[in-house]
């Protein structure tokens, strides 16, 4: 088992993809010349020549040529710079992409990767920091996953590749850097799968991409004082896996769902919802939630850190919860 960065595990996949199948090729802006601004394609357009494709800045039209590139057979990987330019082609991904499979009653599949790196990074405002996964949950037609590790970032993104509908991966930018366990030769992460990434008995911690390492961070203080977190990673955020969910949370009787994006409507607004509809008689207590503030991402430092959770706000939610017993 080798030590590979997230960056180097996407661009892994990327390269074994590219290779396996010739149908997969890149479009994003500068990531021939410059290999992405996180680095996470470098060496590709060297590889590849021709299918790593620099384009003009215009969101809109990269969607659009993605989607019909998709639709004549070609597999392509969109590269989105930063998650927020994601709302500059909404009717492209949601009234098209998203779309076309159920409208032609399967006749059309649109295997489209849409990667875009997410969340709040070195005060860079609230042009550059948002995390809109729910927004996307809310939009039937996309798949939606979230790695949070070397690993999955490869297995992930190759399975994403191989799926016949759009997919929409969000890499946390923090996360690029993190460098963790990545077996050698094939590496697939199904979608729709989560894992226990930590077992427990006395809580469940339910979280996806840079919040899952708060929370097993949060475990490991809890356990400290006796308490046994267990931690569960969705991975994929659509479809999301209830099998595994419900087993935990029916397991502990005690839920806690952290994520970056904001509270206010955000996944575990979902998660909780449907906790407290099949598990009424098995809960404990609340599922508590936590999440942004709903503010823009500040630019100030301080305020950054105070809008999104930190570990600190998880071990706050996990004790609220353990207090009704």
């Amino acid at each position: 088992m080798r030590e590979v960065s997230f960056a180097e595990a996407t661009r892994e996949a990327m390269e074994e993809e590219m290779a396996r199948d010739p149908g997969v090729f890149l479009m994003g802006e500068d990531i021939a010349k410059q290999g992405g601004v996180f680095g996470q394609f470098r060496g590709l357009a060297e590889r590849f020549p021709g299918r790593v494709l620099d384009t003009p800045i215009s969101e809109p039209t990269l969607v659009g040529a993605a989607l019909g590139a998709a639709l004549v057979g070609m597999r392509p990987v969109l590269d989105i710079h930063f998650a927020d330019f994601l709302l500059l082609a909404m009717d492209e991904l949601v009234n098209q992409a998203a779309s076309l499979r159920y409208m032609s009653g399967g006749k059309l599949s649109v295997p489209l990767v849409i990667r875009a790196p997410d969340g709040a990074l070195r005060s860079a405002g609230a042009h550059h920091s948002k995390s809109l996964e729910a927004l996307f949950l809310h939009l039937p037609g996309f798949k939606v996953v979230a790695p949070a590790t070397p690993k999955d970032a490869k297995g992930l993104l190759k399975s994403a590749i191989r799926s016949e509908d759009p997919v929409l991966y969000l890499e946390h930018k923090a996360l690029y850097t993190r460098k963790g366990p990545v077996p050698e030769g094939e590496v697939l992460t199904p979608l729709g799968k989560a894992e226990v990434v930590q077992e427990g008995g006395d809580l469940t911690l339910l979280s996806y991409s840079l919040s899952l390492h708060k929370c097993l961070e949060a475990a490991r203080l809890l356990q400290a004082e006796g308490i046994s977190a267990e931690v569960v990673d969705l991975k994929t955020l659509y479809p999301l896996d209830w099998d595994t969910i419900l087993a935990s949370a029916a397991k502990t009787g005690q839920v806690v769902v952290a994520h970056e994006t904001w509270r206010f409507l955000g996944p575990g607004a979902e998660i909780a919802a449907t906790l407290a509809e099949r598990l009424w008689n098995r809960l404990k207590a609340p599922v508590l939630r936590v999440g942004a503030a709903h503010v823009p991402i500040p630019f100030s430092p301080p305020l950054e850190k105070r809008v999104i959770p930190q570990v600190e706000d998880i071990l706050k939610a996990a004790k609220e919860v353990l207090a009704w017993r």
